[in-house]
C-alpha cells in the first residue's frame, strides 16, 4: 500500500485498524498519572476517525501508572511487576471508555486480565462483533501474560481481529534516519521494508511485536498523534503524515 492508495473523497482506507496508544499519552504534560483533560483529546480524536466509519481497536498500554522495568530493577519478581503493568492498562482503558462515552461513541473495555465487575474478557469473535456494531473496543491487560509488551498486544490483536493495519501513535511524524531532536540532518521515510527497518536498527516497535507483524505481513503506520488531523489522513491512506512499514 503507497500514498497512490489513499482516498481523495474523505473515506477510510483502512476499514478496520488497531491504534496502538501509550499509557504515557494519558499523563498528558504530567510524567505519570491520568489527567482527564489529555483523555478527552485522545478521545476526541478517535472520535474523528470513527465518524469516517473506521472500526477501531484501541490497545492501551500502562507506563503512564507503573512500569514492569521498574519494579524489577528495584528486586520484584517480574512476573508480579508485568503483572501491575496489565492492571495498569485496565484503569487506563476505563478512563479512555468514560472519554469516548461523554462523546456519545459507543464503547466496550476488554481486558486479558479478567475483571468481570469492570470489564468484559478479552474473546476474539466478541471483539469483531462489537466493531461491526459500531463500538470502539479498546483492549487492556496486555497480552494476559508476563514478559510480553503492550506493543506484542497491539500486534497479536490486530492478527486475531484480522486488522487491516497497526497504527502507532507517538510524538513523532513518523521514522527518522536518526534522532531529528539531536539530528537536524536527519530525514522521514514515507515507506519502509520490514527488512529496512531491521537493517537500520530503527525503533519501530519492540521486537517480537514487529517479528510477528513481519511475518504474518501486517502494515504498521507510525504517525504523530497529537498533529492536527493526521490521524484522519492515516486511515485515509495518506502516507505522507508518517511513515508506512510493510513487506
Amino acid at each position: 500500500m503507497t500514498t497512490n492508495g489513499a482516498n481523495s473523497n474523505g473515506t477510510p482506507f483502512y476499514k478496520r485498524i488497531i491504534l496502538k496508544l501509550s499509557g504515557e499519552a494519558l499523563a498528558g504534560r504530567g510524567s505519570s498519572g491520568i489527567d482527564p483533560t489529555t483523555a478527552k483529546g485522545i478521545a476526541t480524536k478517535i472520535k474523528s476517525i470513527h465518524q469516517l466509519g473506521v472500526q477501531i481497536g484501541v490497545v492501551i498500554g500502562g507506563g503512564n501508572l507503573w512500569r514492569g522495568a521498574t519494579g524489577v530493577a528495584l528486586g520484584m519478581a517480574q512476573s508480579t511487576a508485568d503483572h501491575m503493568g496489565m492492571i495498569a492498562t485496565v484503569m487506563n482503558a476505563l478512563a479512555l471508555q468514560d472519554a469516548l462515552e461523554h462523546l456519545d461513541v459507543r464503547t466496550r473495555v476488554q481486558t486479558a486480565v479478567h475483571m468481570n465487575t469492570v470489564a468484559e474478557p478479552y474473546i476474539r469473535l466478541r471483539a469483531i462483533r462489537h466493531l461491526e456494531k459500531g463500538r470502539v473496543v479498546i483492549i487492556a491487560g496486555g497480552t494476559g501474560n508476563p514478559y510480553f509488551t503492550t506493543d506484542t498486544a497491539a500486534a497479536l490483536r490486530a492478527m486475531e481481529i484480522e486488522a487491516d493495519i497497526v497504527i502507532k501513535a507517538t510524538k513523532v511524524n513518523g521514522v527518522y534516519s536518526a534522532d531529528p531532536h539531536k539530528d537536524p540532518t536527519a530525514t522521514r521515510f514515507e515507506t519502509l521494508t520490514f527488512q529496512q527497518v531491521i537493517d537500520g536498527r530503527y525503533d519501530v516497535m519492540d521486537m517480537t511485536a514487529f517479528t510477528l507483524c513481519q511475518e504474518n505481513n501486517k502494515p504498521i503506520f507510525v504517525v504523530d498523534f497529537w498533529s492536527d488531523d493526521a490521524l484522519v489522513h492515516a486511515v485515509q491512506g495518506k502516507h505522507d503524515v508518517g511513515t508506512l512499514i510493510s513487506g
